[in-house]
């Protein structure tokens, strides 16, 4: 399988900031998903039916696909959309089609 060369890039920033409404949002998202984790983590403990771990593990996927897909798009949105405006967005766009087919792994 060749790798996707997608690395974590801490001196990148957005080209446009998040506001203090798209932090709390994502922050309280990423909470609810990490209470949902605990509970799975007692569900374990307690011995509960494997379906109802199922379940709660099938909801947290799509809990962190749906923070994924705002981040994916809100990427899209600005910094894409801003290094094309300002033409140089071959390279962002090769990268967004990266992490596109990581994301959808």
């Amino acid at each position: 399988m060749e790798e996707e060369n997608l690395s974590v890039q801490p001196d990148k920033r957005p080209s446009e900031p998040r506001t203090e409404e798209e932090k709390q949002q994502l922050q309280n998202r990423l909470k609810r998903i990490e209470g949902q984790i605990r509970g799975i983590q007692k569900m374990v403990g307690d011995d509960r039916y494997c379906v109802d771990i199922l379940i709660q593990l099938s909801a947290i996927q799509a809990a962190l696909k749906k923070v994924g897909y705002t981040l994916l798009e809100r990427h899209t949105k600005t910094c894409v959309a801003s290094s094309i405006q300002e033409g140089d967005g071959d390279h962002h766009i090769e990268e967004l089609m990266k992490v596109i087919q990581q994301f959808s792994k």
